[in-house]
């Protein structure tokens, strides 16, 4: 036994943004959203059983390799909606689009990911076990 702890997982991603009130009316429109907290000038977006802190003030220039991924019950429907919006979606072999403050985002589809979870994080989502 290592008395090192060991790492269980992602508790939430911070993105700076320009603005927190554009940011959230941006993703509202590519994906329904959970619930959103506010705390000055930030907003915390449920994923699941994570979540995504969105913090005002973006100073550096766009991403090009460094991303997230957010994980969707369905890819095609995400492209659909990124079309739709006018997003553009970047090259290659994934989904992946920069959103209006330069946050590189690669969407992914959940029975396409290496991990999984638990029926009752599952059924609580809304998602089949």
């Amino acid at each position: 036994m290592s008395d090192r702890p060991r790492l269980v997982g992602i508790n939430h991603v911070a993105l700076e943004v320009g603005d927190v009130d554009a940011a959230l009316e941006f993703y509202g429109r590519l994906f329904t959203i959970g619930e959103v907290e506010r705390h000055g000038s930030a907003a915390f977006v449920e994923l699941g059983d994570q979540f995504i802190a969105l913090m005002q003030g973006r100073s550096q220039p766009p991403d090009t390799t460094r991303h997230f991924g957010l994980v969707v019950d369905d890819k095609e429907a995400t492209r659909r909606a990124l079309e739709a919006a006018g997003v553009e979606i970047l090259p290659g072999r994934f989904l992946d689009f920069l959103d209006p403050w330069g946050n590189r985002v690669q969407v992914v589809q959940y029975d396409q990911i290496r991990f999984a979870k638990t029926h009752e994080v599952l059924e609580e989502m809304g998602l089949e076990p």
